[in-house]
């Protein structure tokens, strides 16, 4: 009989290693100046889980004073690519670094004249790789799932990447409580942002 509180706490233990395992290497200073710098907005994409992730940083990142928007990759390919510009910079998610329509998307934001690719990815031989202007290594990940496929550590990675690429842009902008309330003036957040006395 399954131990549910002890496969629980395994759980957590292995995504929490697999996420404190990720090499901080120069790339990482290389992807967030890329962002800075950025003078058009920020363009997230990815595919299956990989996208909710991916979706969920520009959110952040939107919230936190950069403009940022989600692009599907099989949308993109239908018309959603008039979203992109030369300026822009592209964010793309995948663990296995070959998802086909990631890689299209990618292929043809390069003849519409993108030059700032930042890929994050896992397995050593990623076509992601090759598209990209920076990789983000988020090293060789063990899924905790008993059959060894459901994305579990893998996109927690993927998470904690880009949270962290967010939150030290966001201080590296030099955001301000007042920024952050402009842009999230909704619910809890919005109401600690302004009045900066609450719990």
């Amino acid at each position: 009989m399954l131990d549910i509180k002890k496969r629980i706490f395994e759980i957590l233990q292995e995504e929490a290693a697999a996420i404190a395992s990720v090499k901080v290497t120069d790339s990482f200073e290389a992807a967030v100046m890329l962002l800075k710098n950025c003078s058009g907005k920020v363009i997230t994409t990815g595919i299956g889980k990989a996208g909710h992730v991916a979706r969920k940083f520009a959110a952040t990142l939107c919230s936190t004073a950069t403009p940022a928007d989600f692009v599907h990759p099989g949308e993109a390919v239908h018309g959603d690519l008039g979203l992109v510009s030369q300026n822009d910079c592209i964010v793309a998610f995948s663990t296995s670094g070959k998802s086909v329509e990631v890689i299209e998307m990618l292929e043809l934001s390069r003849h519409l004249g993108i030059h700032s690719v930042i890929g994050i990815t896992s397995h050593p031989d990623s076509n992601l790789r090759e598209l990209s202007d920076v990789v983000l290594d988020m090293g060789i990940i063990k899924e905790p799932c008993p059959l060894g496929l459901t994305p579990t550590a893998s996109t927690a990675v993927m998470l904690a990447i880009s949270d962290a690429l967010a939150l030290t842009l966001m201080e590296l902008k030099g955001v301000t409580l007042q920024d952050f309330g402009l842009r999230h003036h909704g619910g809890y957040l919005g109401r600690r942002a302004r009045t900066n006395n609450l719990p």
